[in-house]
């Protein structure tokens, strides 16, 4: 009897440890297989792109020794990233390229940042085509108490006097809206630290609205208004005159009323004189 319980005690041993080894076996392969999928989940699809070596400024040459290539995200890759060198240095490795915008070791670069081939930096290089550079004379409050950049975007207010058949007044109306800077004074540089107040700015505009710029400075004075970052452009009309301001409304001026004219004549009768109407003449 104790022979048979001792054969049932070591059967049931042997089962429980077969039972543990198959378990640990199964966990064993689960967790490989999780692990496997982990490493198969985080491969990244990448794609080379040229970032710069150095800290480069406004005005700086961008030379083939000064960029190196580097693995990116290829859903990451910026808007206007180069990836082949013959785009970025299109008239030979030995040609530099001129730096708009300053670029940090390591930071991306972009066409953006880069003049054109051959294309030193200034203003010929931030105009598109058919795009003209027109300077406007400002002042501490017209010019936006130093505030202004070049990159910014401005309205361009005109006041001056309107004299016609109806009205003379002086008037504030926006002529144009949303044009960009691109120069304050004589720098062109983005990244000025400068606070000073500006004497000029230059913005980049079309051949039709140089015209009017140029007209209405001749005849008014010119105000710019600061526009905040990624507001759009209007076409509202605005104009505001010294009534319109003050919710005064025009008063007519009265009609003046002509008392009607009687001519008369003096003629005798007798010993009597006696005054006769007549129509009048002129």
């Amino acid at each position: 009897m104790r022979a048979v319980f001792g054969l049932v005690l070591i059967a049931g041993i042997a089962l429980a440890g077969f039972a543990v080894y198959m378990a640990k076996g199964y966990i064993d392969s689960t967790q490989s297989a999780l692990a496997a999928a982990e490493a198969n989940s985080g491969m990244i699809d990448t794609v080379e792109i040229f970032v710069s070596k150095k800290s480069v400024k406004y005005g700086d040459s961008l030379a083939a020794e000064d960029v190196r290539l580097v693995p990116w995200p290829r859903r990451s890759v910026p808007e206007g990233a180069y990836t082949v060198p013959t785009d970025l240095f299109p008239q030979g490795f030995d040609k530099p390229r001129a730096v708009l915008r300053s670029i940090e070791p390591g930071e991306a670069i972009l066409t953006v940042k880069l003049t054109e081939a051959g294309q030193q930096a200034g203003l010929t290089s931030l105009l598109q085509p058919g795009q003209r550079a027109f300077t406007i004379e400002v002042d501490v409050t017209s010019g936006v108490s130093g505030f202004l950049r070049p990159g910014h975007s401005v309205d361009v207010y005109w006041t001056g006097l309107v004299q016609n058949s109806q009205r003379s007044a002086e008037v504030t109306k926006l002529i144009q809206s949303s044009l960009p800077l691109i120069a304050i004074d004589q720098s062109a540089n983005e990244e000025v630290e400068s606070s000073g107040i500006a004497r000029t700015v230059t913005v980049a505009v079309s051949a039709q609205q140089v015209a009017s710029l140029a007209q209405a400075q001749s005849t008014g004075r010119l105000s710019l208004s600061l526009i905040g970052s990624g507001d759009a452009r209007t076409n509202e009309v605005i104009e505001v005159d010294q009534n319109a301001l003050l919710g005064l409304t025009e008063v007519e001026a009265p009609l003046e009323v002509q008392e009607e004219k009687i001519c008369t004549i003096r003629t005798r009768r007798g010993a009597e004189v006696v005054e006769i109407e007549i129509p009048c003449t002129n």
